[in-house]
């Protein structure tokens, strides 16, 4: 199957019996895995100091491997994003090194886009994923295959019935379905928390009609709309062709909510940009995820609550 090099970018590893488990889940599955020298270093919350983390990403840029794969998210790399070496990832994916993960590697795609305008993906971590107590979601673990094996095209997944009013109000097909169609637009995004840290930084690529993908994890929804505001009055979401939120997931709502919730959010979102905003989209932090390719030109296609993303 694949070489695969696991390397820890941001948060130290807390769960050292998931991050084994990870790593024979994937052995098991027929790929070789790498182990970084410091993927189990810790220095207070990180996986080791700056300068560790920094080499980390170096040499797995250096590794040669058919997948780069992050062992978990948390935090540590906007911190150091001046100091990452990006041509030698860009210069790596042009090699066939795919990068892979989701949560605070947002802030390294990003970047890397912004400075690169290199490819990344958009999918798993290993303690998240893989080394999960219970059997890796299938359709999580058919998408990382089909990535490691070179035949990933592209990903669908169905709208809710609450999204068919907003297609309606925009275009019809010819059998008076809601139909939406996205052509040659950039695929871009990942954790809003991280995304909106970015704002007014270097590290945040100026993407003008792409389709922008976001989810992310224990935020209230008003703290999910703050930020969604900022993209917002920053100018970001109405320059997109389309946003596509995926999971917000793990908070809890409380009684002076007063019915303030996360539908709340999408609706008002919906009445402020006239960008199509769809959920559904599988991806977070949930053990159902799909592949995401970060920079890459892609097709969105919407055929009554049929939605599907190629990039093939």
């Amino acid at each position: 199957m694949s070489h695969i090099y696991i390397y820890s970018p941001s948060s130290a590893v807390r769960d050292k019996a998931a991050f084994r488990c990870g790593v024979k889940r994937l052995q098991q599955l027929g790929h070789e895995v790498e182990i970084d020298e410091a993927a189990l270093s810790s220095h207070m919350r990180f996986a080791g100091d700056d300068a560790t983390r920094v080499a980390a990403i170096t040499r797995a840029a250096a590794s040669g491997a058919d997948l780069a794969l992050i062992s978990r998210g948390g935090y540590g790399l906007t911190r150091i994003l001046p100091e990452l070496p990006y041509k030698k990832i860009a210069k790596a994916i042009e090699n066939g090194t795919q990068f892979v993960g989701l949560s605070d590697f947002t802030a390294l795609q990003c970047a890397l886009l912004a400075k690169t305008g290199a490819v990344t993906w958009a999918g798993p971590a290993l303690g998240e994923d893989f080394g999960t107590e219970h059997t890796p979601d299938d359709i999580m673990e058919a998408c990382f295959d089909d990535l490691a094996c070179g035949q990933g095209e592209g990903s669908g997944w169905q709208l809710p019935k609450a999204d068919l009013p907003t297609l309606a109000a925009r275009a019809k097909s010819a059998d008076g379905a809601p139909a939406l169609n996205v052509r040659n637009a950039t695929l871009w995004g990942g954790n809003l928390s991280v995304l909106c840290a970015l704002v007014g930084t270097p590290w945040l690529p100026r993407v003008k009609g792409g389709i922008l993908f976001l989810e992310d994890v224990n935020e209230h929804p008003y703290r999910i709309e703050r930020q969604l505001t900022q993209l917002l009055h920053a100018g970001i979401l109405g320059e997109q062709k389309a946003v596509l939120l995926g999971s917000f997931n793990r908070f809890k709502t409380v009684p002076h909510d007063r019915g303030f919730k996360l539908v709340t959010v999408v609706d008002w979102l919906r009445s402020r940009v006239r960008t199509p905003v769809l959920t559904g989209l599988p991806f977070g932090h949930v053990p159902t995820k799909v592949m995401l390719p970060v920079g890459q030109k892609v097709e969105l296609l919407v055929q009554g609550r049929d939605a599907l993303i190629f990039w093939g």
